[in-house]
């Protein structure tokens, strides 16, 4: 789910605010594989350098992100 919720970023250029509720749902319950630290990474990336614009305005998602960012 997560790689399919990032390629949808990446595609569209913007995070919806759906998205980033799933995404912290999946993360928030570790429900996810070590393979998608990296994608996590690329997205966290792309956020801060503003490729892809988010919808929602909370750091929330962010402050995850973060986390998964130095593993």
């Amino acid at each position: 789910m997560i790689r399919a919720l990032v390629e949808s970023a990446f595609q569209t250029g913007y995070l919806s605010v759906e998205s980033e509720g799933l995404l912290h749902q999946v993360l928030a319950t570790k429900c996810y594989h070590s393979e998608d630290l990296a994608v996590l990474a690329d997205l966290y990336d792309a956020v801060r350098a503003g490729e892809i614009k988010r919808e929602g305005t909370s750091e929330r998602l962010i402050e995850f992100l973060t986390q998964y960012k130095s593993c």
